[in-house]
């Protein structure tokens, strides 16, 4: 006989008991009428009383399976939660394990270290033993030997290692011919992240972008009060707790919380890596982004400003990381109705994205609508029109080739359909001309911007019927754009970081667009660390 599960047991008690239901009102019908009759009837009332007894008997024995069924499911139930307590407990566990290991490693090669330092000495003493037995020779030899010039003696260890004596200038930032990316590798490997950290922080994410912010503000709580207890507050750790919690806080729109967090980081920073540490740069950031955000621009601009001097000391002028730093600080400087030091910012960093990733790198295109929206906001829409066609014309070359008569750009199509509508009372239907908003996959977020913009603009100035072309197009490119987001949401959780971003002004919605980050992305910015010439710092 086949087993039954314990769904199907539930199932058929439940079945039974329905039936025994009915046959019990079917029996209470039966005896009222047996009532009702003569004295003859007696024996069967008794009978049927009896067949009732044993009814209500199998019902309360179905309640009772039904009863336990469900005690078994919440057993079952505790018994998930407590299997999903273990999984995490191993989880530490292995954290524990690695930062173990890697101690062990660090204390080996620290013992390594020292045993080699004591051999040196022990050489050094030696030499310094058998010296004074030749001091009679030494001195001899002095008279004839030629010196130097300024009558100091030559140090032998400069013949044995002629290299040494250039350390400090290796080591000296003014002078030093290290390329700006191998320099700030340099500077950032004098605090590395331990890697407890990292996990932590990928964690928290996941718990922010699901919004379980009572899971994910006690533990980074309970992280910062350990490190404080082990570390002490002034330690680099803390600071980059602090970051994280601070990242976790921003998320719920606590704002002032997050500032106080990233001040005090700020400072722990500066004391224990320096002012002029990429670290330092960081936080100096997430704190000029965090004080845009209450609208505190004139706090938030000379953060920015210092940020922007750091990064330009350690990655050069020309760094993209200095152009993503440049874009903040125009938006500050926008937002305070600076245009003359908005455009020069924007126009600078234009110029690295171009020179050093390329004119099609996505940069290039979001810093043009940035510095686009700049002369709109100052009436200069030949300008800004100018901008807007730039991005679309590329985008298009980039999916259809070379422009020519027969291969056109959304805008010069827009542009003819605004001329000729009053030559025919429907214009071609839009996919007649070779579907070009499937450009829009190239770049999506970039160009349906572009599109929405410079539709604003041709209806500003009374274009509808191009308007409506570009703005139709929009329209479907956002479609399969989110189409997009929906499907890399299922195969990864998005989250927020205080990144710094070369934010995108959308002049049809009067909104910035603020890209989303994969979880590592969110992990080295939110800690500081350079992961490549694109990645930002945060």
């Amino acid at each position: 006989m086949t087993a039954m599960t314990q769904e199907e047991m539930v199932a058929g008690a439940r079945t039974v008991a329905a039936g025994l239901e009915a046959l019990r009102a079917e029996h209470a019908q039966l005896l009222a009428g047996l009532a009702a009759n003569t004295q003859h009837e007696h024996e069967k009332a008794a009978l049927v009383r009896k067949s009732i007894d044993a009814i209500e008997l199998g019902l309360g024995e179905a309640q009772v399976m039904m009863a336990l069924a469900s005690h078994l499911q919440s057993v079952e139930a505790e018994k998930q939660k407590l299997r999903t307590q273990v999984r995490r407990l191993c989880q530490e566990n292995a954290w524990l394990r690695d930062e173990l290991a890697a101690a062990q490693q660090r204390l080996q090669a620290s013992e390594q270290r020292v045993a080699q330092l004591e051999e040196e000495n022990k050489h050094l003493d030696f030499m310094a033993s058998i010296r004074k037995y030749d001091s009679d020779v030494t001195e001899e030899s002095e008279g004839s030997r030629s010196g130097p010039a300024d009558g100091k003696r030559d140090d032998p260890m400069v013949d044995l290692f002629p290299d040494d004596d250039h350390d400090d200038n290796r080591n000296n930032k003014s002078m030093s011919p290290t390329p700006p990316s191998q320099f700030a590798q340099q500077v950032n490997a004098g605090y590395e992240i331990p890697a407890r950290l990292r996990t932590l922080h990928n964690l928290v994410i996941q718990y922010a972008s699901q919004g379980r912010y009572e899971v994910a503000v006690p533990l980074c709580k309970q992280a910062l009060e350990d490190l404080e207890k082990t570390s002490g507050h002034d330690h680099p750790d803390v600071a980059t707790m602090l970051n994280i919690l601070a990242l976790v806080y921003r998320d719920q729109k606590k704002y002032k919380e997050a500032a106080n967090l990233l001040n005090d980081a700020l400072s722990i920073r500066e004391k224990t890596l320096g002012e002029n540490n990429p670290a330092v740069a960081a936080t100096l950031n997430n704190l000029a982004v965090l004080y845009g955000k209450r609208g505190k621009y004139r706090e938030a601009e000379p953060l920015c400003k210092r940020a922007l001097c750091i990064r330009e000391a350690v990655l050069g002028r020309d760094h993209p990381d200095v152009a993503k730093q440049l874009n903040n600080l125009a938006l500050l400087c926008q937002n305070q109705n600076k245009y003359e030091e908005v455009e020069q910012y924007y126009q600078r960093a234009l110029e690295i994205y171009e020179s050093k990733l390329g004119p099609d790198d996505p940069n290039v295109a979001k810093t043009k609508n940035n510095l686009a929206s700049c002369y709109l906001k100052q009436g200069k829409y030949k300008e800004a029109e100018t901008l807007y066609k730039q991005v679309l014309t590329r985008a298009h070359e980039r999916e259809f080739g070379t422009i020519d008569g027969d291969n056109k750009p959304i805008w010069q199509v827009a542009e003819e359909r605004e001329e000729n509508k009053h030559l025919q009372k429907e214009n071609a239907p839009y996919g007649e001309y070779g579907g070009w908003h499937k450009a829009a996959k190239v770049d999506s977020p970039t160009v349906t911007t572009t599109l929405k913009n410079l539709g604003a603009l041709y209806r500003r100035q009374g274009k509808y019927e191009a308007a409506e072309t570009l703005e139709d197009c929009a329209l479907r490119s956002r479609k399969e754009a989110l189409e997009g987001v929906k499907q890399s949401r299922v195969r990864r959780p998005a989250g927020r970081d205080l990144a710094e971003h070369t934010s995108e002004h959308d002049e049809g919605t009067n909104q910035a667009t603020e890209p989303r980050m994969n979880l590592k992305s969110k992990l080295f910015n939110a800690l500081g660390i350079n992961t490549g010439s694109n990645a930002p710092h945060q």
